[in-house]
């Protein structure tokens, strides 16, 4: 199929989505041309294996989304810090979900020493120094390519966790309302999602309350 016949078939495919939308439901994209409430914030990978809203057997409305490169979440990218700002603060989104993935090219590259190109070595540099810091910890030891791959995703989202927890907005809706901020792993080979262990003592959000927020 040519490049233009591929995107034909999807024109086709969303009249179809359309059509059967309107038939099997027909009050929901009414319902989303009113406003949107999305109860969750996705911030996960760029990558075509990982669409949140179909893995997640969620509909139109349900999940408000940031998606990039190997889902690098600082707090100095003003795109990803805008979408949470706006999720948190006018959405009042109840959960923040920081989700990687196996298989990911990002973190294959970061893995390696070569040079992607254009402005992906800079946007990788922080995926890249996880791996250094794992490879100082001793953690690649013994492991295989794809074990490390898997301990550098998992790397990636615990450290998008502690920077979505830094926040100041999302410190402050999870004082007042009791937003949740979420890792997960989804394994592109099963499907399934595996949801990692970032809980912290009641202490550590008292020090980044003290730290990180505020007003």
């Amino acid at each position: 199929m040519s490049s233009e016949d591929a995107f034909h078939a999807l024109l086709a495919q969303n009249k179809s989505f359309a059509s059967t939308t309107q038939s099997k439901n027909p009050d929901l994209l009414t319902k989303c041309a009113q406003g949107q409430s999305p109860s969750t914030l996705w911030l996960g990978c760029s990558d075509s294996r990982c669409p949140e809203t179909t893995l997640l057997a969620a509909q139109p409305g349900d999940i408000f989304v940031h998606r990039n490169i190997a889902n690098v979440i600082t707090p100095h990218d003003l795109s990803s810090q805008s979408v949470i700002y706006y999720a948190v603060n006018y959405l009042k989104v109840q959960h923040v979900v920081v989700a990687g993935h196996t298989s990911c090219g990002g973190v294959a590259a970061a893995l390696g020493n070569g040079v992607v190109g254009g402005t992906m070595d800079a946007w990788l540099m922080p995926v890249r120094e996880l791996r250094s810091k794992l490879l100082d910890e001793g953690a690649f030891e013994g492991k295989d390519d794809k074990a490390k791959a898997v301990l550098l995703v998992e790397a990636n989202v615990k450290r998008g966790v502690e920077v979505v927890r830094r926040n100041a907005e999302v410190l402050r809706a999870m004082e007042e309302r009791g937003v949740k901020v979420h890792g997960v792993v989804y394994d592109v080979g099963t499907g399934e999602l595996r949801e990692l262990e970032t809980g912290e003592e009641e202490e550590g959000l008292k020090k980044r309350l003290e730290n990180f927020k505020l007003g």
